[in-house]
């Protein structure tokens, strides 16, 4: 399973993100342009001392990251979108595209993937924390797949 996080901008978010896919062996894949510089310790403090056992990469822009990864599945997480996530049958090969905090995934990505916009349920609230997101959906995906190491 991968997980792409496309032009994050709080980097405790992103090193709670890098911890999560250490932990449960996810790939991370940070797309440009970033809110923070990668050496920004609130990035480092938040991944603690998982950075090492990371598999990640950096990309300069999404269609360097769709050149470099050739995705067949992607799933788009938005606030709007047409599915829970429960409604996915995932396969281990799937990534996971959440977008920035505060604007999400641009409309010109989303509408070049009209069928695979999943949602998490929420009430009273614009949006769930970009972290929390992440790792809702991945265990979930990851409990779907029984638990098995990537």
């Amino acid at each position: 399973m991968d997980v792409v996080l496309l032009e994050p901008e709080i980097p405790a978010n992103t090193g709670n993100v890098a911890r999560l896919c250490a932990v449960s062996g996810c790939k991370l894949h940070i797309i440009r342009p970033l809110g923070f510089f990668l050496d920004d310790k609130r990035l480092k403090r938040a991944g603690l001392d998982y950075w090492d056992k990371l598999n990640w990469k950096i990309h300069d822009n999404w269609l360097d990251f769709l050149n470099d990864c050739q995705p067949t599945r992607l799933y788009f997480v938005e606030t709007d979108g047409a599915r829970l996530y429960t409604e996915v049958c995932y396969q281990p090969d799937d990534y996971l595209v959440f977008g920035s905090e505060t604007k999400g995934i641009s409309s010109e990505i989303l509408r070049e993937y009209t069928d695979n916009h999943i949602t998490l349920p929420m009430t009273n609230s614009r949006s769930l924390n970009l972290a929390n997101t992440v790792a809702i959906t991945v265990y979930e995906a990851w409990r779907q797949l029984g638990f098995i190491p990537w």
